[in-house]
């Protein structure tokens, strides 16, 4: 095979509005989990408690989804690429202000910051996703995304390690502004997909928040598939805790085995992709909620060894977790037709308000975090279970009748 036939092949794969969207989609895991492994040196280095350190963490969440609902909504009014430039260019400069920081309050400060900014390219994917792909189309391209975008959390807490083994922690920074130089240059020669902006008054545009908030079908999913990312954002926040004060490995040895358990995030996508050719999404949703149940009740059993009892089970929930993610953002637009850049903010913004919740109720001072895990993991997998079934059988009201004939209905991505 000739060096172009591959390129013409890998562009036809991965054309470069899903490479644009991926790096975009990239940066929360990307501004969280490569300054993970630096954490312990900057609890020493300051002389502060750990939980003072993850504050920083919680900051950058909750920052991010306070955020996401101004973004989504100005993306509406004035197209999708005026909010992205604004958020990237916040982005690059909180990065190299965590860089300067000497303090844990200056790192919380450009932490805020890096939130505020991250959020403009979250919120603007999916709606561009929307404007762009419709239908199983759209959810090939949420698979195609999350493959990608799976290399990020794998790769970024071991890069993180050798950057500060090689250098210090203050590159980790700088080098995620340079990654926000690249996407800005990207997004300059992106297309608008916005077929045609609103009219309407930005108090008009905000209110749309309050039409989501009153489709219920949208609401029951939302909140769905926001609340299986709390264990997983627990684990992200606490791993390097558990694994560097806990059980004594250093940096690097601990950006492999957060490495070894971001893998999943590339192989349930793509299995995802083979699976459902021939499986109903309606089978394979609730399946992998009780596969993370199992996970949860795996991580309470001492029947391996340290630390693969702790790795191990997290492998397979993260798996089952990003296994229904792709299917569950596209579950969650289909219930919309208007409002699309608000629609994708709140989703956004409930998935991360959880996992920031998720990262609280972890940082506190428990006896044995894993087994905490390991029923925040059970429960939520339970609830999910629940919360999918009630779906089925309570319909939105008046969704019949806003959605036209039992054949338009029949149409839509498969649902319980």
């Amino acid at each position: 095979m000739s060096l172009r036939s591959f390129h013409n092949g890998l562009r036809r794969r991965f054309p470069p509005i899903i490479l644009l969207l991926s790096l975009l989609s990239a940066f929360p895991p990307l501004a969280t989990d490569m300054y993970l492994p630096a954490l312990p040196q900057l609890q020493e280095e300051w002389g502060v408690s750990f939980a003072q350190v993850n504050l920083s963490l919680v900051v950058f969440f909750l920052s991010y989804c306070c955020f996401l609902l101004i973004h989504g909504p100005l993306s509406d009014r004035f197209g999708r690429k005026p909010p992205l430039f604004a958020g990237i260019s916040i982005f690059v400069a909180a990065s190299l202000l965590c860089a300067l920081a000497t303090s844990v309050e200056m790192m919380i400060v450009g932490r805020f910051l890096q939130g505020a900014g991250a959020s403009a390219s979250s919120a603007v994917v999916f709606a561009t996703s929307k404007d762009r792909f419709s239908g199983t189309e759209r959810q090939k391209v949420f698979v195609q995304i999350g493959a990608i975008v799976a290399a990020a959390p794998m790769l970024a807490p071991v890069l993180g390690g050798w950057l500060l083994k090689i250098l210090s922690w203050h590159w980790i920074f700088v080098f995620q502004a340079l990654l926000g130089c690249i996407a800005l240059v990207g997004v300059y020669f992106m297309r608008e997909t916005l077929p045609e902006k609103s009219n309407a008054g930005l108090d008009s545009v905000f209110l749309g928040y309050a039409r989501l908030l009153i489709n219920q079908g949208y609401v029951r999913q939302l909140l769905l598939f926001s609340l299986i990312g709390m264990p997983l954002f627990a684990f992200i926040g606490g791993s390097a805790d558990l694994y560097m004060n806990t059980m004594g490995y250093s940096a690097q040895q601990y950006g492999y085995f957060f490495a070894f358990n971001s893998a999943a995030f590339i192989l349930a996508p793509l299995t995802f992709a083979r699976v459902s050719r021939h499986y109903s999404v309606r089978l394979l949703i609730p399946l992998a909620f009780c596969g993370m149940f199992s996970g949860g009740l795996a991580l309470l059993l001492p029947v391996l060894p340290v630390p693969w009892r702790l790795a191990l089970p997290m492998l397979w929930t993260t798996f089952c977790f990003s296994f229904c993610r792709p299917a569950g953002n596209n579950l969650i637009l289909e219930e919309v037709s208007t409002d699309v850049g608000s629609a994708s903010s709140l989703m956004v913004f409930f998935y991360f308000v959880f996992g920031a919740a998720g990262i609280w109720v972890f940082s506190h001072n428990w006896q044995d975090k894993q087994q905490v895990l390991a029923i925040m993991t059970m429960l939520v997998a339970a609830l999910a279970l629940v919360l999918w079934f009630l779906h089925a059988w309570l319909p939105a009201p008046g969704a019949e009748k806003s959605r036209g004939t039992k054949k338009s209905r029949a149409g839509r991505t498969p649902e319980p």
